[in-house]
């Protein structure tokens, strides 16, 4: 927002490190990520609980986000997606005080990077979350996304005694955006190119869990055969 970024990214088609060159948001693009990817639905279907009579007393409720750190700040955080993850925490506070009466407990839920349909997506993420697979997994502290949301409910929502940050998230990241974790990642960054990608990424576990997300590179089963998409019940 307010000015161009510039950064490299990695073409997953095309199998391409690159520059891609990001020009400023307009406000009609801001508000619209934000009616997208805002707290609005959130509320919007705390309110048809409620109005339902279908809120339980104590319930609990959470919003996943990503916040990131250095490298993908330009991204996630300065960025319209950025003033959309602002949102969430609005709506967080909205419902925690429109539905006291009801304790309703409702927080953002802050994750590692993780392969999703969305996130590959995004410039930047894919090269980011190569080498982060290569760095987390030689520290022994990798996680994909079934690992984070056991430990999201194990940890936070199920804990009476999690705790909060500043602005009241649960922080599942922390084994990523620590900041010597953070220096190995940032050193990867400088170093990758073209030629040495393979090499100092984990693409091939990034590549693995994508193809995972859609049914596809799973073991023992052959994509080439007929399949009649029609079964008799």
């Amino acid at each position: 927002m307010g000015q161009a970024y510039e950064t490299k990214t990695y073409d997953t088609d095309k199998d391409l490190i690159h520059t891609v060159a990001l020009e400023p948001a307009s406000q009609d693009e801001i508000d619209n990520t934000i009616k997208v990817m805002g707290g609005e639905d959130w509320e919007l279907w705390i309110k048809a609980l409620a109005e339902a009579d279908l809120l339980a007393e104590g319930a609990k409720t959470t919003a996943y986000t990503y916040i990131g750190k250095k490298l993908t700040w330009p991204i996630y955080g300065s960025a319209t997606i950025g003033k959309a993850k602002e949102d969430l925490d609005r709506a967080a506070t909205a419902i925690n005080t429109t539905y006291a009466n009801l304790n309703v407990d409702a927080h953002v839920s802050s994750l590692k990077a993780l392969v999703t349909q969305a996130s590959s997506a995004i410039p930047v993420m894919p090269l980011y979350i190569s080498l982060i697979y290569k760095v987390m997994k030689e520290e022994g502290t990798h996680e994909g996304c079934i690992e984070q949301i056991v430990g999201l409910f194990t940890q936070c929502l199920l804990n009476d005694g999690a705790t909060l940050d500043e602005v009241n998230r649960y922080r599942m990241d922390g084994k990523e955006t620590n900041d010597a974790t953070q220096a190995k990642i940032e050193e990867l960054w400088h170093q990758v190119t073209q030629d040495n990608f393979h090499e100092l990424s984990d693409y091939a576990g990034y590549n693995a869990d994508f193809l995972n997300l859609f049914g596809f590179g799973i073991e023992g089963v052959d994509y080439e055969a007929d399949v009649d998409p029609q079964v008799d019940w």
